[in-house]
Order: C-alpha cells, then structure tokens, then sequence
C-alpha cells in the first residue's frame, strides 16, 4: 500500500486548524505525527479514517485495489472502543468479525500482548494498562496494511511498550505502514516525523527522517 496527503487542510467549529500538510508512504514506512495538544494531531488521524471531512486537500491510496482508505486501516485512538460487559476474547472477536481478512485468533492477539490469561474476563475488571493492550490486540486479529494509533502508549508500562514497538517493528517488516500520533518516544527506527508547529491557519510542518 501507498498513502499520499496533498496539501490537507482541517478547520474545525470554524477554526483553520493546521493547513498545506503533505506527506507520502510506502510499505515499511512509519511516520510520527508531534506536536503540542491542539495542533491538530488527532484532527489529522480523524480525517484519514473518514470521521472528519478535510477543509481542504487530497488523499490518494495505491496498491490496494478496489479497497477504500478505510478499509485498509485499524485506528487505536484515546479511548480503547471496548464493550465493558463483554470479555477481551468477545470484544477481539466482534472486531474480528466486523472487520474481516482475520489473522490471529484472539487467543493468541492476547497472548502476543501478553493478556492470556484475561482472554474470558469481562474488559470492565481490567486496568486502564490492560484494557489498552486488548485494544492494540485488535490490530493482530485482521490484516491490515495501515495502523493509524493516537498515542498508543498511554497507560502502557516499560515492558509493554516494548512490546508494542516490536509489533510495529513486525508489521512494518511485512511491508505495513504505522502513522502515530504522540509526545513520546516510540521505537519507531528511521521512521519519519511530522511535526505540526502552530495550530494557526499556516501551519508549520518539519518533516524530518530517522526519527525513533
């Protein structure tokens, strides 16, 4: 899969967020979205899922046939989108279902994140750092080529988190794209970054490489 962003705009409840953003991937690419909190980060994730229409822009996807943009994604976002009253191994499968092409069974997504044992209980007994890392499982449970994850380490401790950088690690060895909204560091070697400076109409974008 390829992803290119021409000249993206966002405005939001009349407010021009970030503007003339633009940036290209290919398989095995990673880029990390930076920024201070209202920069439009997490505006910039919406519009790629298509739950935010862009002010203005294109967004072009190549390689994936017939597919459109969001049917070639998984996005992890702020909050988890887990089902309190149904167990971790109930909620994989639900999004298993839903989503199609499945890979890993959830049994096994679990396992990977290093939650087996919570694979029958409901998600409402877990921690905040348990309940994270069933949503990250959902990514192993159906193929997609492009992980859209909105500070996917909050609530992670040290162990998880590197656990999570190798799973990118993994897909972008498939040839998978990872783009990350976050404050920290995330093990994503030689990705590049988008730093989006300001949140006025003119937004200043340094696009830099081999940032990890």
């Amino acid at each position: 899969m390829r992803l290119s962003v021409d000249n993206l705009a966002c405005r939001r409840s009349g407010r021009r967020i970030f503007a003339n953003l633009s940036f290209a991937l290919g398989p095995g690419d990673a880029l990390a979205v930076t920024g201070r909190n209202g920069a439009g980060k997490s505006s910039l994730l919406a519009i790629l899922t298509g739950r935010l229409r862009p002010d203005a822009g294109r967004i072009t996807i190549t390689d994936v046939g017939e597919a459109s943009l969001p049917e070639c994604l998984h996005a992890v976002g702020h909050r988890d989108g887990l089902k309190s009253s149904l167990t971790a191994g109930e909620n994989l499968l639900f999004a298993q279902r839903l989503l199609g092409a499945p890979r890993l069974s959830p049994g096994d997504a679990l396992e990977r994140l290093g939650l087996g044992h919570a694979h029958d209980l409901p998600v409402a007994y877990l921690s905040a750092g348990q309940r994270r890392r069933v949503a990250l499982a959902r990514l192993l449970v159906c193929a997609r080529p492009l992980w859209l994850l909105d500070e996917p380490t909050a609530a992670l401790d040290t162990a998880s988190q590197a656990v999570l950088a190798g799973l990118m690690a993994a897909h972008r060895a498939e040839g998978g794209l990872v783009i990350a909204a976050t404050h920290q560091t995330l093990g994503l070697t030689d990705a590049a970054e988008l730093r989006i400076e300001t949140a006025a109409a003119d937004a200043v974008l340094d696009v830099s490489e081999e940032w990890a």
